[in-house]
């Protein structure tokens, strides 16, 4: 056998080597992302419709002694609290079954959104009355973390 002969045998099997070592590293490479996919814990909610749940997140980052305290104006206006966040959400829905109504009717719709609209000002009364009552009797430093308080973020700091 010539060289000439011998030299594409060696480059093929040289270009074997380095496909078959890029198909390895790739390969690697998307069983750690499936592996850092499933391992990782799942992203929190962003947001909750249930005041009760969003309350409870904000009460996790007051001290404990505040919020013991906004856990019980919660408590003892529960009923309440929970009646007028039942009338929004139906209220809601009621939007929505008028947008689904055949033949649509537009007199339904803005039937259903001016109830909405009321339904959404009882409900951020009642809440609001909570925390006008309750604050109050708060520290200063669960003032400022409420006058900080995002639903996803950490509260501001320096501000």
């Amino acid at each position: 056998m010539s060289i000439a002969q011998a030299m594409p045998a060696m480059s093929r099997a040289s270009g074997s080597r380095w496909l078959l070592l890029g198909s390895l590293a790739l390969n690697l490479f998307f069983v750690g992302v499936a592996l850092a996919m499933a391992i990782r814990a799942p992203a929190p909610p962003r947001w909750d419709p249930d005041v009760f749940v969003r309350v409870d997140r904000l009460s996790a980052a007051l001290p404990a002694d505040d919020a013991a305290r906004l856990r019980a104006a919660m408590a003892s206006r529960h009923d309440a609290i929970a009646t007028a966040q039942s009338d929004y959400h139906n209220a809601r829905d009621q939007i929505r079954a008028s947008f689904r109504g055949e033949p649509f009717d537009a007199a339904a719709m803005r039937a259903a959104m001016a109830k909405t609209r009321a339904a959404r000002q009882n409900f951020d009364q009642v809440v609001q009355g909570v925390f006008a009552d309750l604050v109050p009797q708060l520290s200063s430093t669960a003032r400022h973390t409420l006058a900080d308080w995002r639903a996803n973020r950490r509260p501001a700091q320096g501000r």
